[in-house]
């Protein structure tokens, strides 16, 4: 069972309710694959899902986070580090998966985040995006497609994370060299 699933569990979901989450989990991938979103959860033509309509034609890294996620604290110093170097070019919006705002909280006075914070107690758009562990962090083009995801948080990696941010933004990488 993932990690995500298996917090989910100890908070509380019964075996009926984790069935009814999972009833139309085959057809994500597919749907990812397409750069599509399920349309029961968009808002009209949007394909956004109704909680990141807001951040339609914006880039958009898409963090999802618990408090209990010790690679989730040692992300958030980094996530300020590059919503302070795109500014408004990225939005990065983290979402907090715990069932106990609580907890959540306690996090937060204890790793500041100069970034967006949303909440998804009931794991809707975790299941959307097919979460399977903390952190699990997307990047979204301006109409909401996937273009990049990894799931943990490893410091020797956040060049590579960054490059992707970087071609998101229809931007050269600084770690691409010229082959002048």
């Amino acid at each position: 069972m993932h990690s995500f699933l298996m917090a989910r569990t100890r908070s509380g979901a019964t075996p009926s309710t984790r069935r009814s989450a999972f009833r139309f989990s085959w057809l994500r991938p597919v749907l990812l694959a397409a750069g599509l979103a399920l349309p029961w959860l968009a808002s009209g033509a949007n394909p956004l899902p109704a909680p990141l309509a807001a951040y339609t034609g914006q880039v958009v890294y898409l963090d999802f986070w618990a408090s209990w996620c010790g690679p989730c604290a040692q992300s958030f110093p980094w996530l300020n580090e590059m919503q302070a170097k795109y500014g408004d070019r990225l939005k990065i919006v983290a979402v907090n998966v715990d069932s106990d705002p609580a907890a959540a909280r306690q996090f937060l006075d204890r790793h500041a985040a100069k970034f967006e914070i949303r909440y998804d107690p009931q794991g809707q758009l975790a299941e959307l995006y097919r979460i399977k562990g903390m952190p699990d962090s997307l990047i979204l083009d301006r109409t909401g497609a996937v273009l990049h995801q990894h799931e943990g948080f490893r410091s020797e990696r956040v060049a590579d994370y960054e490059t992707a941010i970087q071609q998101a933004l229809g931007e050269p990488s600084a770690n691409t060299r010229s082959s002048h």
